[in-house]
């Protein structure tokens, strides 16, 4: 598996981890939203349109946020990479999803 797809796997790993957290207790959207407003008071000039479009993502429908979640489509991948979820898994999650893809590239080189 290429670098790239190696990347966007893992992503989407804890993009799924991330959207049973938020099914089961949706005001967690709000961290996200604290995160991009943050992140849009410093940010470069590029970087701030997918900002805003996460913004007005987390703004609507849980559900249209959990779809792109869980989707591996272009367009949740190309989100993906600028998630506003930072923050919102343990330690012990990410090492966990990191290890498993660590050993999963092993085993398979």
């Amino acid at each position: 598996m290429n670098k790239h797809c190696y990347i966007d796997e893992r992503s989407l790993a804890f993009d799924r981890l991330t959207a049973q957290k938020l099914l089961a207790e949706p005001a967690l959207v709000n961290r996200g939203l604290a995160n991009l407003e943050r992140w849009l008071n410093t940010c470069s000039p590029s970087v701030r349109p997918v900002f805003l479009e996460w913004r007005s993502l987390l703004n609507g429908p849980l559900e249209v946020v959990i779809a792109i979640l869980l989707s591996s489509d272009e367009y949740a991948c190309r989100l993906r990479q600028s998630s506003p979820f930072a923050g919102l898994l343990t330690t012990a999650e990410r090492t966990s999803i990191i290890k498993h893809f660590h050993s999963r590239e092993s085993l398979s080189a």
